[in-house]
């Protein structure tokens, strides 16, 4: 090649690595600072996780959820300080106020994002907290409030957590483990915990999911065998532990003699008693201003010839609804 050849192309490869913006060198700072902010974050969520449930964070707790040796962990701690995100008291890390507000931040972001994935994209539970986990870091304070609006400002996730409100008030989780439930009597799911992964999946190839009426048949340290009626679930007690309840709301010792609308018979009459305790933010508020309320009367009409959706008469207006949402309407015939 002829020497001007060679000084183009020396020319596009300097241009390729210092072109700002776009050139090689800007784009690793881009990721660095990208991932420096990914990992202050992940501190922060570790930090408010450990208070929340009256724990202490140490270097130690942090290096083992942020997977980093014990000297890139002391350094993210030092950055962090300098910020005024956290205080070493001792051994101890705490949120300083600054600090709890983003922690809440992210933590709103991740929940409101399990919940549209849910609602919305309807991807599989056991996919959406690895893919929230991807985009809690992504958007803006003004972006998570129209995230929020446009999903109905939900106050639970998919998993039963808390959402974080705009102004930063986090409500205490409900409930008890299961393996902690003592009473014969029938409980309600109000969680069911994500981590560590393997026991979450055991928990939805059992058939388990929030909002479900159960109760406990037998315990033993092999496992525990639990009904919701009419299905028999097994678990071990690792994984039993992995599954929140508590008692019975009205709502609930309301649905014992309703069935859903999902069973209803051709033409059959009903009455709506309750939505579902699963229905949240979005759908939930597109089921009210259809008017699917309690005392309201419906019946399906309109076969579909292929079964889903299914069209219902209420209030004088033909509605359609998928089997999976007409199931989480409870009804009692008239």
């Amino acid at each position: 090649m002829t020497i001007t050849v060679w000084l183009v192309l020396a020319i596009l490869l300097i241009a390729a690595i210092f072109i700002p913006r776009v050139g090689l060198i800007a784009i690793y700072k881009t990721y660095r600072a990208t991932r420096g902010r990914e990992l202050v974050e992940d501190a922060l969520k570790h930090l408010l996780d450990r208070e929340q449930h009256g724990r202490q964070a140490s270097p130690e707790s942090l290096a083992g959820t942020l997977n980093l040796q014990r000297t890139r962990v002391m350094k993210l701690i030092e950055d962090m300080e300098t910020q005024g995100l956290l205080e070493s008291r001792g051994a101890n890390l705490h949120l300083t106020t600054q600090g709890e507000r983003w922690a809440l931040h992210v933590v709103r972001a991740h929940r409101l994002w399990e919940r549209y994935l849910t609602d919305e994209a309807r991807m599989p539970l056991k996919r959406i907290h690895g893919e929230s986990e991807r985009r809690e870091h992504s958007l803006t304070e003004a972006q998570l409030n129209d995230l929020d609006a446009a999903l109905g400002h939900p106050t639970r996730d998919p998993h039963g957590d808390p959402i974080p409100t705009r102004e930063g008030t986090l409500l205490k989780a409900e409930g008890m483990p299961l393996t902690a439930w003592q009473s014969e009597s029938p409980a309600r799911i109000v969680h069911l915990e994500d981590e560590p992964a393997l026991a979450f999946e055991q928990i939805l190839a059992a058939g388990l999911r929030l909002g479900q009426t159960i109760r406990i048949l037998d315990r033993n340290p092999q496992r525990y065998l639990l009904t919701d009626g009419e299905t028999e679930f097994r678990l071990a007690p690792a994984v039993a532990a992995n599954v929140s309840v508590a008692p019975l709301p009205e709502s609930e010792v309301a649905k014992a003699n309703a069935i859903s609308l999902a069973e209803l018979t051709y033409d059959q009459r009903a009455e709506i008693i309750v939505l579902d305790e699963a229905v949240q933010g979005f759908t939930r508020r597109r089921f009210l201003d259809l008017g699917l309320t309690p005392g309201t009367v419906v019946y399906p009409e309109l076969q579909n010839f292929f079964g889903d959706p299914r069209a219902y008469r209420v209030r004088g207006t033909l509605i359609a609804l998928r089997k999976d949402q007409a199931a989480q309407i409870w009804v009692k015939p008239v």
